[in-house]
């Protein structure tokens, strides 16, 4: 098959995109697919015609990720540097995007964040009948704004910590006990996150949540232990859990090599495993999303356990956490990628 591997963007997520990217183009190549890597925000400079027949590593240049998010204006320099995007084509997606794109018999979405996992995308392939991996313009609405996933539990029932929405410049009429959580509404891969413990951290937590957007929740830090559940196809995969040797599951402790202990399955009861499972498959069905999807939990020391949000484009990089979950359920990355595809292509027959 004909596959456009789109990654980078111009979001916060962009280094950990641009890894996922790179580990899944390379196992669609080995798979005996003709597979392209495109980065949807610089875009492609080159001729489209015959550019899946072309024979080169189009990961080459793909490096780590940082230990911090990139900053999206230099990004946006980049761009400028090279060319402007053709008229009528999205400010998110540089040249040519589309054009390839739409040659393609699919696009394996590797993108996280903003104009990757918020929607936008998805309704453009979806008008131009461009079939796409991951979860359809409406489960990725719902999941990436945190303030609607979160009214959306409450509304079904799902236990999630008690909190509230913070619009830029709302008088706050209710406040959260401290210590709590105050996060970016639509971000991820914990960019815009901290744990205030008074108010002066509590305003410096807000400040840095606004960088990223209008709105912030604001929610009761849950002390406790983190964990994680795949979801493919409406089946929750193995738990894992998350254990920083410092700090909270931060951006550094998420994609740092050795700055987390990660084990799957998780030493838990099977009982909790259980919940776990069933409340990440309720999730992906009141979120209405499709082929694969990530939830992540918190337990607390009383063995309460909460469910935080839903990534619909969960990281593949070399120590994400639905990679680890899959092997432990039997099926290598190149099985889980191949399966991801599928799932795909399946949805549009």
């Amino acid at each position: 098959m004909k596959i456009v591997v789109l990654a980078g963007g111009i979001s916060a997520e962009r280094d950990v995109s641009l890894s996922s990217g790179s580990m899944i183009y390379k196992a669609l190549k080995n798979k005996g697919h003709k597979a392209v890597l495109l980065d949807a925000y610089l875009g492609y400079g080159g001729e489209v015609e015959g550019i899946f027949d072309r024979q080169e590593d189009w990961a080459q240049q793909i490096g780590n990720v940082g230990e911090t998010s990139p900053d999206p204006d230099a990004i946006r320099a980049l761009r400028e540097e090279r060319r402007e995007g053709r008229p009528g084509e999205p400010d998110y997606l540089g040249p040519n995007v589309l054009a390839v794109c739409r040659e393609a018999d699919c696009v394996f979405l590797a993108l996280h964040g903003m104009g990757g996992e918020d929607g936008r995308l998805q309704a453009c392939f979806e008008l131009l009948g461009i079939p796409y991996t991951g979860a359809d313009m409406v489960g990725s609405v719902l999941a990436f704004d945190k303030g609607i996933t979160k009214d959306i539990f409450r509304a079904y029932g799902i236990p999630t910590p008690q909190g509230i929405r913070l619009k830029r410049g709302e008088k706050e009429t209710m406040r959260v006990p401290y210590p709590c959580i105050v996060k970016a509404s639509c971000s991820g891969s914990s960019v815009g996150v901290c744990i205030a413990n008074d108010d002066k951290e509590y305003e410096a937590a807000k400040s840095e949540a606004f960088r990223y957007g209008d709105e912030v929740i604001v929610e009761r830090y849950i002390r406790g232990r983190e964990f994680s559940v795949g979801v493919m196809d409406g089946k929750a995969l193995p738990v894992i859990e998350m254990a920083p040797k410092e700090g909270f599951y931060d951006y550094r402790n998420k994609y740092q090599a050795g700055s987390t202990v990660e084990t799957c399955p998780a030493r838990i009861s099977a009982e909790k495993s259980s919940e776990m499972q069933e409340i990440a498959e309720r999730v992906f069905r009141v979120l209405r999303l499709k082929s694969y999807a990530r939830m992540d939990f918190v337990m607390s020391g009383k063995g309460e356990v909460f469910c935080l949000e839903a990534n619909t484009l969960p990281g593949m990089t070399p120590i994400s956490l639905l990679p680890q979950e899959a092997v432990a359920a039997g099926l290598g990355f190149e099985q889980l990628c191949e399966k991801i595809l599928n799932s795909a292509c399946k949805r549009e027959e």
